[in-house]
């Protein structure tokens, strides 16, 4: 069963800033002008730490930058450790009205019952490693879905919020602090009773497992705070989750190349019409799977024989198979329709493919049979900031 334990968070005194002032999205999706924004806003900002900057006057590069701020935030007591370890629930709200309530806390490293969601793409795994071999702390958490049925009624956090601030996007975010005796226990069983899917942050668990065996190696395999990893987990269910699509962009195929022949091997294709704003609005709200050009719109289902050859009942699957078919050419990503059809008319990109959002169930089956859906498959939202809480290792 996965091992979910509370920690000591260390948090933001509020006497000392406002959290609205250095809260940050998480670190994979900043550009750098988000990044200049975001640490100008305040000097304690988190993405100071989370995506440092080197200091050349200083000759120190961006890991000893973040372990230096890190360290020099705490001695100010801009950031406090709490007296007691803690569960930290946490509720995100949309402008909808939609809420997504889970728990945060340090989830067990390598347990059988942690479960990646999908392939990775290949990415550095140094950057994270050095970070978190500098700091020895988790600057964010991986999000983690859970199996337990009924898990969102056992983390029902009770009382005002210990961190309330809206993000730049308007969503809410509310934290609370649980370290009374038997609820921390209650939570703690709840989420070893099932077993946990890795949704958002695969290489910062892969990170933390690589930091783990270095750990081990150097302590005789003695245990200890490396291992385990500050999670978000959340119920897996329809009402806890937001789950959208990733779509794919196509740029630098052969003048000529024919997509709707290509893409007529594998799906019937339906002529939409024009790529128009309201065409293109109808494909992309009603979550259909489609292809964009200049040229039209083209409605795709999949045949019969194309989930067969795919061996999947997944969108990605079965785009990425048929993209393999093509000539060469590149394909990017990116999570919103208007962000796709923007590329196509931009030139930036020749064609754009609109993907359907997974379904929770889709998740919990391919979990179930322990499977790994392919890169780019999934898009949770919305996302849980960094800097509600840290989880420093020498602290547990």
């Amino acid at each position: 069963m996965p091992r979910f334990e509370p920690f000591r968070g260390l948090r933001y005194d509020p006497a000392a800033v406002h959290l609205d002032q250095v809260i940050a999205p998480p670190y994979d999706v900043i550009g750098s002008a988000q990044r200049t924004t975001l640490a100008h806003r305040s000097t304690f900002n988190s993405v100071r730490v989370e995506l440092p900057e080197p200091d050349l006057q200083r000759r120190l590069d961006r890991y000893q930058v973040a372990a230096g701020l890190l360290a020099s935030w705490i001695d100010q007591r801009v950031l406090v450790a709490d007296p007691r370890p803690a569960f930290y629930p946490y509720r995100m709200t949309s402008h909808d009205g939609r809420t997504s309530t889970g728990v945060i806390g340090a989830l067990g490293v390598g347990d059988d019952d942690v479960l990646p969601h999908e392939e990775t793409m290949p990415k550095p795994r140094s950057d994270r490693l050095d970070l978190l071999r500098a700091t020895r702390a988790n600057l964010s958490p991986i999000w983690g879905l859970s199996l337990t049925a009924g898990l969102t009624a056992t983390l029902a956090p009770a009382g005002p919020p210990a961190g309330d601030v809206y993000d730049d996007d308007g969503v809410r975010h509310e934290i609370w602090v649980e370290d009374d005796e038997e609820r921390v226990e209650a939570i703690r069983r709840a989420v070893a009773a099932s077993a946990v899917v890795v949704a958002d942050g695969h290489h910062r668990y892969e990170t933390a497992r690589a930091f783990r065996e270095e750990v081990r190696t150097a302590l005789g395999g003695r245990p200890g705070p490396h291992d385990l990893v500050m999670a978000l987990v959340v119920e897996l269910a329809d009402d806890q989750l937001t789950v959208g699509p990733i779509h794919r962009t196509l740029h630098g195929l052969p003048d000529g190349t024919d997509l709707v022949e290509a893409l007529g091997r594998w799906f019937d294709v339906v002529h939409a019409g024009p790529a128009s704003d309201r065409i293109v609005a109808a494909l992309g709200e009603s979550s259909s799977l489609a292809l964009l050009t200049t040229e039209g719109a083209w409605l795709l289902t999949p045949r019969t024989e194309t989930y067969e050859a795919a061996g999947s009942d997944l969108d990605s699957s079965l785009v990425d198979m048929a993209l393999r078919q093509l000539p060469a050419h590149e394909s990017t990503h990116c999570h919103s329709w208007e962000e796709a059809i923007e590329t196509v008319r931009s030139k930036e990109a020749q064609a754009a493919l609109l993907l359907r959002p997974v379904t929770v169930a889709q998740i919990a089956e391919w979990a179930a049979e322990r499977r790994r859906m392919p890169p780019k498959t999934t898009y949770f939202s919305p996302k849980p900031r960094t800097g509600m809480v840290f989880r420093r290792l020498a602290e547990d």
